[in-house]
């Protein structure tokens, strides 16, 4: 690609998953399931669950590690954004509650409702109010408590999710210009879905019951991405004009190793490239992506100069993906 724009600079990674962690045989006690049935249908083996830590105090701790991993005081950040549909409050938001915790007293903070694309939509708005010259540093961050969502008697949800926040440090640098790509389609909403609260007040004449716990049509979700995904990344690269073999990580949203698996297929590119921690991790819906951001960067596996695919999917149903250089 030719010539140099500002681009996303990831200045700092940080993760935090709660101590507690339930393998599959644990949950085999609680239901009808073994380890084998969720290994061979979803590539999970173990899920860290809180017992007690909130989402905004597990965002909290994802963003200290991150301002430490990028050598920078919290009161240099102009801009945090949370990726969560999980928050423990509506008001106030988590990324206020982040501000307040860490100090970043310049900054303004808000709080952006996408499920799994959660901190991809994050990121992505945060690059466009750094170019625009507003905003100078952000910390973005997917956090969620997915624990309190899922009915743990229904074995087709319960297995999937897990707890945890990531958080990256985000600035400008010259180099090859960020790209992204997203996109929605509310008209399949229903197939992933969590109700609110309900409406019951001396005004509503019919006050609706609501189902307390997240639903999935599994099938639909599993076609949706397999399709999607590959599609938009492709898109991607031709604006970019690059080729996927151009790219050294693919950095999915980790919901299912079946899903990874397809994509890979279908862009052609080996498994090797596609970094899978949803193993250890379950489905961390918005955190997952920063999660495995900062397994990759500690572990040193990614390097400077890398080129990298960020793809993120789920309720909406929306999906995108993000060239960026790391």
């Amino acid at each position: 690609m030719e010539g140099y724009e500002m681009a996303i600079r990831i200045l700092g990674t940080g993760s935090y998953l709660p101590d507690r962690v339930v393998t599959n045989d644990e949950l085999a006690e609680m239901m009808d399931t073994s380890d084998e049935w969720i290994r061979t249908r979803t590539g999970i083996g173990s899920r860290h669950v809180t017992e007690g830590e909130t989402t905004s105090d597990m965002a909290v701790r994802a963003a200290e590690a991150a301002l430490k991993n990028a050598g920078i005081d919290a009161g240099e950040i102009d801009l945090i954004i949370v990726g969560t549909f999980t928050g423990e409050q509506l008001m106030p938001n988590m990324a206020s509650k982040v501000q307040a915790a860490i100090g970043a007293n310049r900054a303004v903070g808000f709080d952006l409702s996408a499920a799994c694309s959660g901190f991809l939509f994050s990121l992505n708005t945060a690059y466009c109010f750094m170019k625009a010259g507003i905003y100078q540093k952000a910390l973005v961050i997917g956090a969620e408590t997915l624990s309190k969502t899922v009915d743990w008697d229904d074995r087709s949800t319960c297995v999937l999710f897990g707890d945890g926040a990531g958080a990256a440090v985000v600035g400008l640098d010259e180099g090859t210009e960020s790209l992204f790509i997203m996109g929605s389609d509310g008209s399949k909403g229903e197939v992933l879905s969590l109700d609110a609260r309900p409406l019951k007040t001396p005004f509503s004449m019919n006050p609706k019951e609501v189902n307390p716990w997240m639903t999935m049509n599994g099938q639909e979700v599993f076609k949706f991405a397999v399709r999607k995904v590959p599609e938009c990344i492709e898109e991607l690269m031709k604006k970019a004009e690059l080729s996927v073999e151009d790219v050294d990580w693919f950095i999915l949203h980790q919901a299912n190793v079946r899903i990874i698996e397809s994509v890979s297929k279908r862009l052609g590119v080996d498994s090797s490239r596609f970094p899978v921690n949803l193993d250890h991790c379950g489905n961390t819906s918005a955190a997952s992506i920063p999660i495995l951001l900062d397994e990759l960067n500690r572990s040193g596996r990614m390097k400077r100069g890398d080129r990298i695919v960020l793809s993120g999917f789920g309720g909406g149903l929306s999906w995108g993906a993000t060239y960026l250089v790391w």
